[in-house]
This record gives structure tokens, C-alpha cells and sequence, in this order.
């Protein structure tokens, strides 16, 4: 070079700009354009997750688009946004970023995977993992020669052979795990094959990736290769020697239910970077030493909880998007042109798509899964993701894949990983069964004195169990053996957090939802399943716990259908509102509120919405301890009958005793907004006939443990100072829609319309009790008009007609 001659460089960026004021471009900078690429990337993609909902695709979907309409490929065709937004001077910036964010990310995937669970993977599910990576390695190695003779001339042949089986042969776990999660196959024995098969794909997969980055990275001597390789498998070994007593004594440190120590959290991600750092220097890559190290978490215990709380939520929310549009820079489909790239991007599509479907549908058939589930197990173990990007964007890095070929890849990847929800769909539609059978029981009143009362009842978490066994308790009755059946039904949302994964592993209880006939201790709701295994060995009660994993728009579906299948008479929800300790309710998540109006509006059976005041206290009640007082209001109308159907059946507990309060309007009151909502004349003769006879039927119980009383009342306040004499009882059952003047005369607030007007004036700051209200509304069916005679009296009415 002669010394003349000048190299004109690129001035590096600075780091903030003055203002706008001053003269200076923020976009000029490297802190404000990469916030604004962040904002971008984020509104994009959260723009496309939206769009694509409706189709059920994850959010990968739409990151992956996200990537590739910001790239060459689209938007990025104009040079002047693309040198705008993206200018080649930030692209180290974002691409570090970006890494750096994806080592944390690989880090949460190490944690979502189970070891345990891989050695306790079943033989049928080893042979599909076998199968869905063994064909289509081999068909990838037999298309990467296509490539070596066209697009791909002068690239090492052996790096690319390893590359393309690898990306052929790739099973996206965490991708493939939320697609059964939303179509509630989690849980069946498809899901469960699929989800152990492709833990042990993705396990080989990173395996032959550090294969494919150690022989891509020499091009001088397969010495060095092998040097590459031996390093890693002792850094690998050395990592189980050391890492996992570390974990279990920071486990041990960690109590449940208590925050975890910040400098514990702080040097496992020190740990996470270190680990990088020596993959990094080995030669195979970063990713790596993040993906062990999360391997190694223990999986038991609050730990692992709380490092993926700390760092989920900023990592897959912001840079990971940025990987995605790393990718998408990378990606010009206009560099497919002419008739051999794109016959060439359908050869490779069609390879990797019958490649993993045969190939898992023959081993499968092999193995005497059904036809239906075979071809299913195909279609999904066919799913692509982040995973396969990753493999990509190395090849890229190493020289491996050129542009041309790179775009076909990801091209691929999208296409497959799009296509099979649709697929899955079409070939398994497990919600599609038979109609289910009508049955009598859908409500506490009509319920039969033999027949076996069940319930479903719902929960959030832990602090709702002692409440709920307590209610079930009262419940029982007499103590029948299989008198009382109850769904405990752990409510769960499923959303795209690493962390909804990990909770996923931990239940394995999840879908229509399952129904553990067991009682399986799981790590995650051990505690739980314990509690109702100890109060269904001591009480006559059989209880099946059970995990719903569900978006909160759907859940309703869950427990409805569930309702239906099990032939339950009453579904428990909770309220959305939880106790301060101040004594006053607030409001936790508005959007569980969503699931408690559509379920009672589109339930097969009668509803209770449990407003949770420490019913017995905040501990469970043994059966010889219970001392509780229910007070039933009774103002008329079917809610309150089925209400006080319910009390009757509280009553028959020894240790329960009831309050049963009808009001009764004085004819002297009758409020003008009131008389402005009654029906006909002959309608309320109707409903007040169908009370009296109800109430008729209710006073030949003859139980001691009932007592009742009629209060006749001359205004609203009349009412609520009658309700007031009672507020030191332990529960309060009301109806939701109570009938009648006097109900509609209540002037209060009615912020919650799902509790109706009593029952948000038991929950209203002006009504001081401590008693837990569970209101109920009865399920109505349209055909059937004749009154119904509660429990046993209507037995006894019967057994005489028959004598």
C-alpha cells in the first residue's frame, strides 16, 4: 500500500447529542437511535401479535415478520429509512445489544428445561425424537450438496452439511409448548409425547450446533476442531461438578413465600456472563455457557422463580425483539431471483416439512400410536422458532450460509413454524367431541337427597385454600361417603413469559383441564395438592385437584366445559377483590373479573362468586372444630331460593348452624322508582307463589341446626339495620338477583354488577363485618317452569306419591 494514500473512516458514534436546540440530530447518536429502534421494534411486533390472535399464532410469528418488514425485504428497501433508523454505523450497537439480551434468554430456555424430566422421557418418545432428527439430518445433508452445486459454491462443505441437518432437524421447545397450551393439548397423551420428544430434540440439537460452530470455525486444521470440541465437553463437565451444589445451597437460602436475597440473583448472572465468556473464548459461542448454567438451576423451590421474574419481562419484552431484527437486516428476499433460488426455497421447505412429519409419523406408527395422533405429532414437531434463527445467524457469522441462502432458511423457518397451528387444527380437534349428555342436577334445589352433590371450585393460589377447604367442609352435609364430589380447579393464565413455560413443567397438569385422579405431588403446587390430599384422608369428601393454564379471555371456556363434562351442580369462583389488612377489598386484577361475568353468564349449572374474608380464619377447620354461623337473606326470586337450597344443605352439618332471614315488604312501602320496574300484577302473584311454595317445603326440613325469621321492613334503611344484627356471622349467603321491591329499594353503590344488589352491599366500606359472602345465582332452564321442592322434602313427597 503506498504511503500516499488516504483511508477516509467512518467517525464513531457519540453516545448522546446535545438537543435539538443546539443543532444536534439525536438519531446522529447512538443512546437516542437506539431508543428509538427499541420503541420501534416493540411497537411493530406487539402490532403483529395483535393481528395475528385471531389465527393463534405465537408471538414468534409475528417477531420474525417484525424482523423481516423492517429489513432489506420491505421497508428497508427505501435507503432513506434504512439509513435513518438503521444506519450501518448502530448495527454493532444493536447487534451487541441484541446478543446480549439472547444470552439471558437462552439462560430462562436452560431453566425451562427439566433434566429429570429427560431421564424419565418413555421409550415410544425417545424413538419419535429419533426419528423426527434422523431423517430430516439426513435429507438436510442431501440438500446442502443441492446448494453447494448452485447458490452456495466456495463455502467448506463439512460446516455445511453439520448447518443444514441442524436446521432441518430443529423442534422449537418453547414455541412448540405454547402452541399446545393454546389449543389445550398439553395434557393429553399427544401433548405429552410431543413435549417429551421434543425436549430430547432440543437437547441433541445444541449438541450437534456446538459440532457445527466447531467445524466451521478453523478452516486450517481439524485439529483445532477437535481442540474446540474437547474444551467444551470440559467446561461442560466441569460446569456439573461445580454449578449444581453451588444452586442447592442458594436453594436452600431461599424459603418459600420469602423474597429471594438480591446477591444471590446477582451472582448466578454473573455466573451466566462468565460462563459466556469461557464458551465464547473456547470457540463455540456464548449462547452456550447462559444455556448450562440455566440447565443447572434447580428446579424445586422458590429460586428458579424468582430469577426468571427478575429477568424475563426486560429481556423478552425488549431485546429479544432486537434479535429478531438483527435477523431481518440480514434477511433480503429480493436476493432470491430466478427460477433455480426459488425452486430451490420450495426444495427446502418440502425437505424440512416431510422430513420431520414422515419421519415422526413413521416411528410413531412404529410404535402403535394412532394414525390421527401420528400425523398431529408430525405436524407439530415440525415447529420452528428462535432456535433455529440462532443456527442461521451463526452460519451467517461463520460464512456458512451466504445472503441468498440465509433468506431461504428463514424463509423457511416462518413458513413452518406458521403453518402448524392451522395443521394441528385440522388433524386433531380434541374440543370437537360429542355433545355433551343433559343431566338433572345443574342446580343445589333440584339436587336429588341421594343423588352425589359436585361442585367446581375455583382458585388463584395459595392464600384461597384455607377459605375454599373450609367452604367445602361446610358443604358435606351429613358426611355421606360420595355425597360431596369436588373439582379443586387451579386457575393459571398462560401467557408468553418464559415463566408461563417453566410453570407449565411444573404442574404437567394443565388442558380441559386434566383431572388428576392421583393426586400426584407436583413441585410447583405441592403445598396445595398436599392440603386437599390431608382434608380428603380425614373427611368424607372426595376432592380431584386439577390445573387450568388458559388466557384470561378464554378461561371461562375451560371451566364452563368442564362443568358440563363432570355434570357439577354449582361452580365456586373467586372474587376478584382480595382482604387488605386494613380490613377493606381491593382490587387485584380487573381482567379475572372478566372471566367471573362470562362464566356466569354462559354456565351449565348454578354459580357462587366467594368474596374471601377468612372464612374459619387463615386456617383450615377440622371437621370436630367447626363452630360456624350462616345467615341466608331471603328477599325471593330463584337466586335467593337457590341460595337458601344451599344453606339447607350447611345445615345438615353438626357444626353449622343457619340463619335464615325472609323480608317481608309493609304495604306501606312502596318507592315510585320502584313501581316503575314491576311487571304485571299476575306476574309477581306467580313469582311470590313460587317462593311460598319453596318456602313451604323449606320449613318441613325440621332441622334444629335452621332458624328462622321474617322481618317485615318499611324503607331501605329498615333493611340494612336487620342485615347489621347479623354481620358477626362467618358467611353470608345471598342470591345475586334478588326479587321484589325491596332488593331494587337498596340504595347502593353497585360497582360490582356480578354480586348484585346484596351483595354489593355486604362488600360495600359502610357495612362493617368480617364475614365472607358467597353470592349465588341459579342456573335457569327455560324449558322447565314448575316450581322445584328443596332436598329432602321433595324426597319425602315423592316416597309418598310412590307409597
Amino acid at each position: 500500500m503506498s504511503s500516499n494514500e488516504r483511508i477516509n473512516c467512518t467517525p464513531p458514534m457519540g453516545i448522546t447529542s446535545n438537543g435539538v436546540f443546539q443543532g444536534s440530530d439525536p438519531l446522529h447518536f447512538a443512546l437516542p437511535l437506539l431508543i428509538l429502534q427499541i420503541c420501534v421494534v416493540v411497537a411493530l411486533t406487539r402490532l403483529l401479535a395483535f393481528v395475528l390472535r385471531p389465527l393463534r399464532q405465537p408471538r414468534v410469528v409475528a417477531e420474525i415478520i417484525g424482523g423481516v418488514l423492517l429489513g432489506p425485504s420491505a421497508l428497508g428497501r427505501n435507503s432513506k429509512f434504512l439509513n435513518t433508523l438503521f444506519p450501518t454505523t448502530s448495527l454493532t450497537i444493536l447487534n451487541t445489544i441484541a446478543n446480549f439480551g439472547l444470552i439471558f434468554f437462552l439462560f430462562l430456555v436452560g431453566v425451562e428445561l427439566d433434566p429429570k424430566s429427560l431421564k424419565q422421557t418413555s421409550k415410544k418418545a425417545l424413538n419419535i425424537a429419533i426419528g423426527g432428527i434422523g431423517l430430516p439430518f439426513a435429507l438436510g445433508i442431501g440438500t446442502s450438496f443441492v446448494l453447494k452445486s448452485t447458490i452456495s459454491k466456495g463455502v467448506d462443505e463439512a460446516p455445511l452439511l453439520v448447518f443444514m441437518g441442524v436446521a432441518l432437524s430443529i423442534t422449537a421447545f418453547p414455541v412448540l409448548a405454547r402452541i399446545l397450551a393454546e389449543l389445550k393439548l398439553l395434557t393429553t397423551d399427544l401433548g405429552r409425547t410431543a413435549m417429551s420428544a421434543a425436549a430430547v430434540n432440543d437437547v441433541v440439537a445444541w449438541i450437534l450446533l456446538a459440532l457445527a460452530i466447531a467445524l466451521s470455525g478453523t478452516g486450517q486444521s481439524p485439529i483445532i476442531a477437535l481442540w474446540v470440541l474437547l474444551c467444551g465437553s470440559g467446561f461442560l463437565a466441569l460446569c456439573i461438578f461445580i454449578f449444581p451444589p453451588i444452586f442447592r445451597w442458594i436453594a436452600r437460602q431461599c424459603p418459600k413465600g420469602e423474597p429471594v436475597n438480591e446477591l444471590f440473583v446477582c451472582v448466578t448472572l454473573t455466573m451466566v456472563l462468565a460462563a459466556g465468556f469461557i464458551t465464547d473464548a473456547i470457540g463455540i459461542h456464548a449462547l452456550f455457557g447462559a444455556f448450562v448454567v440455566g440447565v443447572l438451576v434447580p428446579k424445586e423451590g422458590s429460586f428458579a422463580d424468582a430469577l426468571v421474574e427478575k429477568v424475563e419481562d426486560l429481556v423478552s419484552g425488549l431485546f429479544l425483539p432486537l434479535y429478531f431484527v438483527s435477523s431481518g437486516l440480514n434477511t433480503n428476499v429480493a436476493s432470491i431471483h430466478g427460477a433455480d433460488s426459488w425452486g430451490i426455497l420450495v426444495l427446502v421447505i418440502f425437505t424440512a416439512c416431510f422430513g420431520k412429519i414422515f419421519g415422526t409419523f413413521a416411528v410413531s406408527l412404529a410404535c402403535r400410536v394412532p394414525v390421527r395422533q401420528a400425523i398431529t405429532l408430525g405436524f407439530l414437531m415440525n415447529t420452528k422458532g428462535l432456535v433455529e434463527l440462532i443456527v442461521l445467524n451463526i452460519g451467517k457469522e461463520r460464512g456458512v450460509l451466504n445472503d441468498q441462502t440465509f433468506a431461504i432458511m428463514v424463509l423457511m423457518a416462518l413458513f413452518t413454524t406458521f403453518i402448524t397451528t392451522p395443521l394441528v387444527i385440522w388433524a386433531y380437534k380434541p374440543l370437537e367431541t360429542k355433545k355433551a349428555e343433559e343431566y338433572k342436577e345443574r342446580t343445589i334445589q333440584q339436587k336429588e337427597t341421594n343423588a352425589q352433590l359436585r361442585i367446581i371450585a375455583c382458585y388463584h393460589g395459595m392464600s384461597s385454600i384455607p377459605t375454599l377447604i373450609n367452604l367445602i367442609e361446610a358443604s358435606r352435609g351429613t358426611g355421606k361417603i360420595r355425597g360431596l364430589h369436588v373439582y379443586a380447579m387451579h386457575l393459571m393464565e398462560l401467557s408468553e413469559r418464559p415463566s408461563a413455560i417453566l410453570m407449565v413443567h411444573k404442574v404437567r397438569r394443565n388442558g380441559l383441564p386434566f383431572w388428576n385422579k392421583g393426586l400426584a405431588r407436583t413441585s410447583d403446587s405441592s403445598q396445595i395438592v398436599v392440603a386437599f390430599d390431608a382434608f380428603q384422608q380425614l373427611s368424607q369428601v372426595s376432592i380431584h385437584p386439577a390445573t387450568v393454564i388458559s388466557h384470561v379471555s378464554n378461561m371461562h371456556e375451560d371451566i364452563c366445559s368442564s362443568a358440563a363434562r363432570k355434570h357439577t351442580s354449582l361452580i365456586i369462583l373467586p372474587f376478584h377483590k382480595q382482604l387488605r389488612f386494613d380490613g377493606y377489598l381491593e382490587s387485584t386484577r380487573e381482567d379475572l373479573r372478566y372471566v367471573n361475568k362470562h362464566v356466569l353468564k354462559y354456565a351449565p349449572c348454578s354459580v357462587g362468586i366467594l368474596v374471601d374474608r377468612g372464612l374459619g380464619g387463615m386456617s383450615q377447620v377440622s371437621s370436630s372444630n367447626v363452630n360456624f354461623v350462616v345467615t341466608t337473606l331471603f328477599f325471593g326470586g330463584p337466586d335467593d331460593r337457590e341460595a337458601l337450597s344451599y344453606g339447607a344443605l350447611m345445615a345438615e352439618h353438626t357444626g353449622i348452624r343457619v340463619n335464615v332471614i325472609r323480608f317481608i315488604r309493609d304495604p306501606s312501602f312502596a318507592p315510585e322508582e320502584v313501581k316503575l320496574d314491576i311487571d304485571t300484577e299476575a306476574d309477581e302473584l306467580m313469582k311470590s307463589k313460587l317462593d311460598e311454595e319453596f318456602l313451604a317445603g323449606f320449613r318441613k326440613l325440621g332441622n334444629d341446626s335452621i332458624h328462622y325469621e321474617e322481618i317485615i321492613v318499611d324503607s331501605s334503611s329498615a333493611i340494612m339495620d336487620a342485615i347489621r344484627c347479623y354481620n358477626h356471622c362467618n358467611l353470608f349467603l345471598v342470591g345475586r338477583t334478588s326479587e321484589g321491591a325491596l332488593a331494587g329499594a337498596l340504595d347502593i353503590r353497585k360497582d360490582c354488577s356480578e354480586l348484585g344488589n346484596v351483595g354489593n352491599l355486604l362488600i360495600s366500606p359502610e357495612f362493617k363485618t368480617t364475614a365472607s359472602v358467597l353470592v349465588m345465582q341459579q342456573y335457569q332452564n327455560k324449558e322447565i317452569d314448575e316450581p322445584c321442592i328443596p332436598l329432602k322434602s321433595k324426597n319425602i313427597h315423592e316416597e309418598e306419591e310412590e307409597a
